[in-house]
C-alpha cells in the first residue's frame, strides 16, 4: 500500500466548514469524544461496521494507514501520533495498517499502542515484503516484535512480492494461530487483474488495493470479484495521493452534500468509497488528531446512494 500524507481539511473556507458542522448538528460527547475540535457526529451512536466474510467478524469501515505518517522519531511527533490513535479509537476506528516498507512505522505503532492503554482494542495489519521463505519468516517475526503482538490480526503479502512462497507460510501460520487472517495487496490499476487471478484460485481472507472517486478501475471487476468470492477489502490511496484535495482547495463542500451528512471534503471522498457495498474498510493516513477524527466521520450518517455517488463523481470529474 502506498499513500501520501495530506493536510486534507484546509481546502474549505472556515465559514463553510463551520456551517457544515452546524448542519450535522450533534456533539462528539454522544460518543465520549469531547475535546476534539471540530468533531461532530450524527445521531448514529456507533461507526458503521461490515463483516469479514470468512468469519463474520465485524470491522469498522474506517481505519488508519501508516505510510510516511508514522515513520517518525522524537517526542513531539510521538505525542501527536498517540493522540491520533486515541482519536481513531474514540470514534470507533479499529484497523491499523502498516508494513516493513514503511520505515519505523511498525515500531512506532507498537510503542504508541502499548502506551495508549487500549493496546488490545485495535485490529493490527501488516505485511511481508521480501523474497524467500526464510527471509519472509524472519521479517514477519520482526514485524510482530516491533508491533508488540504475540499474534497478528492480518498478515498481507505486500505488492505480491514472492506471493506463492509467502502464501504457503501464511497458511501454516494461520493454522498455528500466529495470524488470524491472510491478505494480498497492491496499489496500481495495472495489477488489478493479477489480484483477481489470485483471489479466484487461492484461499485468502483480505485483498487490499487502490480505489478512489478519481480512480474507479476497481469497480469494473475487482470489487465485484471480491464480493463474489467472499473476501474482505481494504482500500488504499483513498485521496489519490493527495490530488483530490488539490482539486477542491478553496472550494466549499456543496450544499447537496451537507444535506446528505457529508460536511467536509475528507468525508466526501471517503463516503464515496465506503458507500460501495463491497468495501470493508478504507485506510486514510494522517498524523493529525483532528484530521483522524474527521476521517472517522465517514463511518457515520447516511451513505450516498448510486445516484448521489454519480453526482459526486461528476462534480470531481469536472474540476
Amino acid at each position: 500500500m502506498i499513500t501520501k500524507p495530506t493536510n486534507h481539511d484546509s481546502g474549505a473556507p472556515l465559514p463553510s466548514r463551520r456551517e457544515a458542522l452546524r448542519l450535522l448538528a450533534i456533539s462528539a460527547s454522544a460518543l465520549g469524544v469531547s475535546g476534539l475540535t471540530g468533531f461532530s457526529l450524527t445521531t448514529q451512536s456507533t461507526m458503521l461496521n461490515r463483516s469479514i466474510p470468512s468469519t463474520k467478524e465485524k470491522l469498522p469501515v474506517v481505519g488508519i494507514g501508516t505510510w510516511q505518517t508514522f515513520d517518525v522519531s522524537g517526542t513531539s511527533a510521538h505525542d501527536e501520533l498517540l493522540q491520533t490513535l486515541k482519536a481513531v479509537h474514540k470514534a470507533g476506528g479499529k484497523l491499523i495498517d502498516s508494513s516493513p516498507m514503511y520505515g519505523r512505522s511498525e515500531e512506532v505503532v507498537g510503542e504508541l499502542t502499548a502506551l495508549s492503554g487500549i493496546q488490545n482494542q485495535f485490529f493490527y495489519a501488516t505485511k511481508v515484503w521480501t523474497r524467500g521463505r526464510e527471509a519472509g519468516i524472519r521479517q514477519m517475526e520482526e514485524s510482530m516484535r516491533k508491533m508488540q503482538r504475540t499474534s497478528m490480526d492480518l498478515m498481507q503479502i505486500h505488492n505480491l512480492v514472492d506471493w506463492k512462497t509467502h502464501l504457503e507460510t501464511l497458511k501454516t501460520w494461520k493454522t498455528a494461530g500466529k495470524i488470524r487472517y491472510i491478505g494480498i495487496t497492491h496499489y496500481t490499476d495495472s495489477m488489478h487483474d493479477e489480484l483477481i487471478n489470485i483471489i479466484s484460485k487461492f484461499p485468502i481472507d483480505f485483498v487490499q488495493f487502490n480505489y478512489s472517486i478519481l480512480a474507479r478501475n476497481a469497480e469494473k471487476k475487482l470489487l465485484p470479484m471480491a464480493q463474489d468470492k467472499g473476501l474482505a477489502t481494504i482500500i488504499n490511496q483513498p485521496y489519490a495521493e493527495g490530488r483530490l484535495f488539490s482539486l477542491v482547495k478553496g472550494k466549499p463542500v456543496p450544499v447537496w452534500a451537507t444535506e446528505n451528512d457529508i460536511t467536509t471534503w475528507a468525508q466526501f471522498f471517503l463516503k464515496f468509497i465506503v458507500s460501495h457495498p463491497a468495501v470493508t474498510c478504507v485506510i486514510p493516513g494522517t498524523s493529525d488528531p483532528k484530521h483522524a477524527a474527521d476521517n472517522m466521520l465517514a463511518g457515520y450518517g447516511r451513505l450516498p446512494d448510486p445516484a448521489l455517488r454519480e453526482k459526486m463523481a461528476t462534480l470531481i470529474g469536472s474540476m
